[in-house]
């Protein structure tokens, strides 16, 4: 297991990753507001953000595991989900490793795109990733959170702008080796689609982080800056 920490790639055409930081500032506070209980129930937060495949296909809200929505507990109408599920995280350790592969990978992909592309991307990948898992388990009742899929097409971006890059990563948890992001995301993809494939949609919403990764190779191609190169074409080497 690979854990990203650091990559030695300054960014080019932004003075900072305003939206990355963003980004990540606003799931912390979220998940500060939504884990202490003092404005509402855990579990209210649970059934009115997240994304519930077999109730966003019928538009209605209803029990999904024992998870009721209360009247008047922040209703959400079923399609604007797709957009809150992202923010919200169930565990601090699921916050923790989507808020270091965004504040690693975010800032470059940011950068080749500019504040406002980028967020749109990153919502839209987001949107594509629930689709994604919505699609493949439209039965479930299992509630959906997390920014997952919407960092995972940052990450398919990245590789797809920056193959070459050295990556600081800890190996098994705890050993600093640098390697390239070809070889480290590359892993990383491989074991997302793998995981999918073997999936029976209980606990990681594998397919979620499959359609994010689709989504962010396709839009980077669209949505970089014009000049932007793709695989570090203008890199003489790693």
């Amino acid at each position: 297991m690979f854990v990203p920490i650091h990559d030695k790639n300054p960014l080019k055409r932004i003075p900072f990753q305003y939206v990355t930081v963003g980004i990540i500032a606003l799931n912390i506070i979220l998940y500060v507001v939504f884990q202490s209980g003092w404005f509402f129930p855990i579990d209210e937060r649970v059934a009115a953000f997240a994304l519930i495949p077999a109730e966003f296909w019928s538009g209605t809200a209803s029990l999904s595991d024992g998870v009721s929505v209360p009247e008047g507990a922040f209703p959400v109408q079923e399609r604007w989900t797709l957009a809150t599920y992202m923010f919200v995280h169930g565990s601090f350790l699921h916050l923790l490793g989507n808020a270091l592969f965004l504040w690693v990978f975010g800032d470059n992909v940011e950068d080749a795109m500019g504040h406002v592309r980028f967020l749109l991307f990153y919502l839209i990948c987001g949107i594509f990733a629930g689709l994604a898992h919505t699609f493949v388990f439209n039965a479930s009742r299992i509630p959906v959170i997390g920014s997952s899929g919407a960092v995972a097409g940052v990450v398919a971006a990245y590789l797809m702008l920056h193959p070459k890059v050295k990556i600081w990563v800890l190996a098994l948890w705890r050993i600093p080796i640098k390697i390239s992001a070809a070889w480290v995301l590359g892993f990383w993809v491989v074991l997302q689609i793998g995981s999918a494939l073997l999936s029976d949609g209980d606990g990681v919403a594998w397919w979620a982080h499959v359609g994010g990764l689709v989504a962010g190779a396709v839009l980077i191609l669209f949505m970089r800056r014009p000049g932007v190169p793709l695989f570090d074409r203008t890199m003489s080497g790693a």
